[in-house]
C-alpha cells in the first residue's frame, strides 16, 4: 500500500533587517532582494514617531510599477495626478499602477504616528506603459479570510478588490501568541516573502520585528507560529519572467519601455511646476 507524504514546509534562505534611514527601513530593492522576490521589487516599512514625518512624501514621480501602502497606524493626506486626493483612514490601502507615468504625494494628517510598509510591485509588459489608475480603499474595503486580511489576489475564497496584474497575493496577518497559521500558495507561486512588523514569529526559523525574510523557491506550504501577539505581511506570486530595468522611481522589462515611462514622467513633472505644486 502507498502512502502519501506531504512535502515540508518551505525553508528560510535569506533574511534582512534593511537599511534604516530615519522613520523609514529599506526592506528590499530592485538591485538586491527583489532580484529574487520579482515581482515584488521594493519594500519600505515605515514606523514614525509622532512630528517625525511632517513633511511626509512630497509630489515626487514613477512608472512600469505598482505602489501599494498599507497603513496599519496613522492617517494620510495623498494627491495624483490621476485626479484623486483625500485622506487615507489608519488600516486603509492606496494602490496606484503607475504605468506608463503617474506623481504622487502623501503626508501625515497632524502629529500622528505612523505605521505601514510600502511595495512597489513590477508589472507585466503588457501593463508597464499603460495609463495609470489608482485606487484608496477604507478598512471595511479590505476582505478577510481567517487571520488575512487580503490586500491583493486571492486567498481562499476571498478577493481582494484591487485590480491587479494576475499571479500573486499580498497578505496583511494578525496572529495571537502560539497561533499557528499554514499558507498554502496557489499553483505556481514559487516566489514567497514575509516582512514582521510587530511581534516574532517562527516560520521555519525566527523572525523579529523589522526583519523581512525570503523563503526557497517552490510550491510547498508556509508554517508559521507566533510567539507572542504578532503582525506582518506576506506576498507570493509567480516569478516576474523579465529583466528589471531601472530608473530612479522606475522599473521596467526593457530599455524602450524605461524611456517611454521617463519621458511622460518629464511631461507631467514639466505641468506640475508650471502650476507651482513642485517644491
Amino acid at each position: 500500500m502507498n502512502s502519501i507524504v506531504a512535502a515540508p514546509p518551505r525553508v528560510i534562505v535569506h533574511r534582512t533587517s534593511g537599511s534604516s534611514h530615519g522613520p523609514i527601513t529599506r526592506l528590499m530593492s530592485p538591485g538586491d532582494l527583489g532580484q529574487l522576490c520579482k515581482p515584488f521589487v521594493f519594500l519600505d516599512r515605515i514606523a514614525a514617531k509622532a512630528d517625525a514625518m511632517q513633511r511626509g512624501f512630497g509630489m515626487h514621480p514613477h512608472s512600469g510599477i505598482a505602489t501599494l501602502t498599507y497603513l496599519i497606524e496613522g492617517q494620510v493626506i495623498y494627491e495624483d495626478t490621476t485626479g484623486q486626493s483625500g485622506t487615507l483612514p489608519s488600516g486603509g490601502v492606496e494602490w496606484m499602477q503607475a504605468g506608463n507615468g503617474v506623481w504622487h504625494s502623501g503626508r501625515p494628517v497632524a502629529s500622528s504616528p505612523i505605521q505601514g510598509f510600502q511595495l512597489w510591485v513590477a508589472l507585466p509588459a503588457a501593463e508597464e506603459n499603460a495609463p495609470p489608475h489608482s485606487l484608496y480603499l477604507a478598512p471595511s474595503e479590505i476582505p478577510r479570510e481567517g487571520p488575512a486580511r487580503v490586500l491583493l489576489g486571492q486567498y481562499g475564497a476571498t478577493r481582494s478588490p484591487v485590480t491587479a496584474p494576475a499571479g500573486m497575493n499580498y497578505l496583511a496577518v494578525q496572529l495571537q501568541d502560539n497561533e499557528h497559521w499554514r499558507y498554502t500558495p496557489p499553483a505556481g507561486h514559487s516566489v514567497a516573502w514575509l516582512a514582521v512588523n510587530s511581534g516574532s514569529l517562527d516560520a521555519g526559523g525566527n523572525a523579529n520585528a523589522g526583519e523581512m525574510v525570503v523563503f526557497e523557491e517552490s510550491g510547498a506550504a508556509i508554517d508559521i507560529v507566533a510567539r507572542g501577539a504578532t503582525s506582518f505581511v506576506l506576498g507570493s506570486a509567480v516569478k516576474h519572467p523579465h529583466d528589471l530595468v531601472m530608473g530612479h522611481y522606475s522599473v521596467h522589462t526593457s530599455v524602450a519601455a524605461l524611456e517611454k515611462g521617463e519621458q511622460e514622467i518629464q511631461r507631467i513633472g514639466a505641468l506640475l511646476q508650471q502650476e507651482g505644486r513642485l517644491g
